[in-house]
């Protein structure tokens, strides 16, 4: 039977603040990290789970689109041509684009025991600078982008000049709790508002969802941008089920009248005037549905910003700890043993002479 191939990764830690909050923690042994944040589990299995929520909702939204542009084809032939390929090329730009830069970002590694805990630090040190080369960059370039605060990104910019490691993790750190975080918080206001507007005005079951999965993909890519890393891949295959789960609830709550049994709840007041108890109906139903579709959005900005937030305190707490020489000394001992076997080879030898 074959076995099922696990690797190490880190639990959340319990109460795990903001990005660096900490700044400079006390140092630990690998030992001690590994027994406070390190769990087993099924890595493999999570980049399987990124990769079939992607096809789930890549599939879902082409399907969507699909029906909208058959209803087009109903009213007028060539006018559903045209829409297929708009359809076509909606698709590309807002799900395959946005997948793509999503997955092609990188991640901090946590996911550490004492043979691979230099190595991931490597390569958090590396991640680190490519970051703050990107703030820096954009803040320079972008006029008014206004992401981030550029006294601190100034800081960066020499700190990252003078080689001064220290001091490029202390300013990520205060951009990350300060500037970072509010432009995140307005990112994730807006596009809730778009969900609930959208809804609101649709009313339609399979547009809700399309527009849910559009506006949350569109979201995941914009936080990911800001941040300059994504979530692991057990985190981000998370985010994806959630946000299929929320595209089904969307069109759940297209199929059904919200509004019609909230209006049986007002007793008698509107009972005698049909007319009024249409029109507030009609006023509740699109509003509870704008309410709820924009209160998912919200759901998975805030989800994707505690898992960027966990994973950087993470890293930061890993760049601190005491690593024991344990590659060299395996180095060594390999070493070592090679002589002696060399020593013994030659000996049957000399014997022999």
């Amino acid at each position: 039977m074959k076995k099922r191939s696990t690797a190490i990764v880190p639990a959340e830690p319990k109460n795990a603040p903001a990005p660096g909050a900490g700044g400079s923690t006390e140092k630990m042994s690998i030992y001690d990290y590994e027994q406070r944040y390190v769990k087993r589990q099924n890595t493999r299995g999570a980049r399987l789970v990124i990769g079939g929520a992607a096809a789930v909702i890549g599939v879902f939204l082409f399907v969507l689109l699909a029906l909208l542009a058959l209803r087009v084809y109903d009213i007028n032939e060539y006018a559903g041509y045209a829409a297929m390929a708009v359809c076509l090329l909606v698709y590309i730009l807002v799900f395959v684009v946005p997948l793509v830069k999503i997955l092609r970002t990188g991640y901090f590694v946590t996911n550490v025991n004492a043979f691979t805990a230099r190595k991931a630090q490597r390569h958090n040190r590396k991640l680190r600078h490519s970051i703050a080369d990107k703030m820096i960059d954009l803040s320079a370039r972008v006029d008014g982008v206004g992401w981030y605060d550029s006294e601190t990104v100034g800081k960066l910019a020499v700190a990252m000049k003078t080689g001064n490691e220290e001091g490029v993790k202390r300013h990520l750190t205060d951009l990350y709790k300060g500037s970072v975080k509010k432009s995140a918080k307005n990112l994730i206001f807006k596009s809730s508002m778009k969900s609930a507007a959208y809804s609101a005005l649709s009313q339609t079951a399979h547009i809700d969802a399309a527009l849910i999965v559009v506006v949350n993909m569109q979201l995941i890519k914009d936080i990911v941008f800001l941040y300059g890393f994504r979530p692991s891949d057990a985190k981000l295959a998370k985010i994806f089920v959630q946000v299929i789960a929320n595209s089904l609830v969307a069109y759940g709550l297209g199929s059904v009248n919200i509004g019609g049994s909230v209006v049986k709840t007002m007793g008698d007041a509107v009972r005698g005037i049909p007319i009024l108890g249409s029109a507030i109906a009609a006023i509740i139903d699109s509003s509870v549905q704008g309410l709820v579709s924009g209160a998912l959005t919200a759901v998975i900005g805030y989800q994707t910003i505690r898992y960027l937030n966990r994973e950087y305190h993470l890293q930061d707490i890993l760049d601190g700890i005491a690593l024991d020489d344990t590659e060299a000394e395996i180095e060594e001992t390999c070493s070592e043993l090679e002589s002696e076997l060399k020593k013994k080879k030659r000996r049957p030898l000399a014997e022999a002479g």
